[in-house]
């Protein structure tokens, strides 16, 4: 079984994820997209970000009703901070029958030369790349490799970021929710002035 591993801190969860995680779905070789809810990182203070297990919550919610997409707490119990090489590495030990891909946004590409034992991944695991606008070129090292996939997905100018500001600032945001993640967040209270 192909599985694509989609991070984030999904705070919260937003319709454009849905809309990208379902089109690679459909439109890819991949059998199921996990939301792998990245945990908050206990030596960084950011009030704005929900409990990891609140977070983990509105992704449930978000995705209950989609047989390929699920939600992912594999991060929550490995050593912080930690590197997306060795979530790969503990996720491939655990189901040693499953294949795991990246799926990451354009932006992400251009800095992946940065990120840790980037080499290790590109070996051992493909990468499902969707667009973002976004100004600064793709290294070239990336642009024809066997192992990188780019999805045609719809572009999505939507962000959490926006989205929890929205929100303090009183806007009605709900259609950009799935509507049982929305009834959640008013519930709760998240995001709301203090």
């Amino acid at each position: 079984m192909k599985i694509g591993l989609y991070f984030g801190s999904f705070n919260p969860i937003h319709v454009g994820h849905l809309i990208i995680a379902n089109y690679i779905a459909e439109y890819s070789d991949l059998d199921q997209i996990w939301f792998v809810v990245t945990p908050h990182n206990p030596f960084k203070k950011k009030s704005s970000l929900l409990d990891n297990y609140q977070r983990l919550e509105m992704v449930y919610l978000a995705t209950k009703d989609y047989t390929r997409l699920k939600p992912s707490d594999i991060e929550f119990n490995l050593p912080q901070p930690n590197y997306t090489v060795n979530t790969l590495a503990h996720l491939q030990e655990k189901h040693p029958e499953k294949e795991f891909s990246l799926i990451m946004g354009e932006d992400n590409l251009k800095s992946f030369h940065k990120w840790k034992n980037y080499q290790v991944i590109l070996e051992n695991h493909h990468i499902y790349v969707y667009p973002r606008v976004s100004d600064n070129k793709v290294e070239t090292q990336f642009n024809n490799h066997e192992k990188i996939h780019r999805v045609n997905a719809p572009i999505i100018q939507l962000s959490s970021t926006f989205i929890r500001q929205a929100i303090k600032d009183g806007k009605n945001i709900q259609p950009m929710l799935p509507k049982n993640v929305w009834e959640y967040l008013d519930k709760m209270n998240f995001y709301k002035k203090p």
